[in-house]
């Protein structure tokens, strides 16, 4: 990571006591940069959490901001802060959000073709329930066979098939051939 000393407006660090949580113990303005400040007072408990909490090894080194980033170390309890201006980040930042806008875009796609699939997918089945009731209108046939004629699996046309007879749309016919169950209409 390249970076100037004249990026460094300020430095802070930040303690923590057990009863009142994290305060600002010290802070320093460096001239080279003085019209950059930061209420280090206000955002001292937010830089603190920010930095030290969450997972164990889950903790950021570095966080930038609109106008300023921190780069910050802890050591023990405590945290040094350093404030730094970022020099020539606009453009990263640019080009990232090009990149990240074409990623939601492409999501965006993706989630409403899924969308699409799940519809036509229980579309799809509503026809088929629909399609063997009218095929075993005054017939008979073996689950094996309408699996074939629907290109289902054995699971997939077991499903259907205890649905319809859920529903009472078909039935059950004494015949059986092996293991094949014969249906009919009712």
């Amino acid at each position: 990571m390249k970076f100037s000393e004249n990026e460094l407006f300020g430095a802070a660090l930040i303690g923590f006591d057990l009863i009142d949580g994290p305060f600002l113990k010290w802070k320093k303005n460096y001239p080279n940069n003085s019209k950059k400040r930061v209420g280090l007072e206000d955002f001292a408990m937010n830089f603190y959490l920010a930095f030290r909490g969450g997972n164990a090894g889950k903790k950021p080194r570095a966080i930038l901001y609109d106008n300023f980033y921190i780069v910050a170390f802890p050591k023990d309890l405590e945290l040094c802060c350093l404030f730094m201006q970022p020099q020539g980040v606009e453009q990263n930042i640019a080009q990232l959000e090009k990149i990240a806008s074409k990623l939601v875009t492409d999501m965006d796609v993706v989630e409403e073709d899924n969308e699409k699939n799940e519809e036509s997918s229980q579309d799809t089945v509503e026809e088929i329930k629909r399609l063997i009731t009218n095929l075993l209108s005054g017939t008979e046939m073996s689950t094996p066979d309408l699996r074939r004629y629907f290109k289902l699996s054995s699971s997939q046309i077991w499903k259907v098939m205890s649905d319809l007879e859920s529903a009472q749309k078909i039935r059950r016919t004494d015949k059986k051939q092996g293991r094949a169950v014969f249906w009919t209409a009712i």
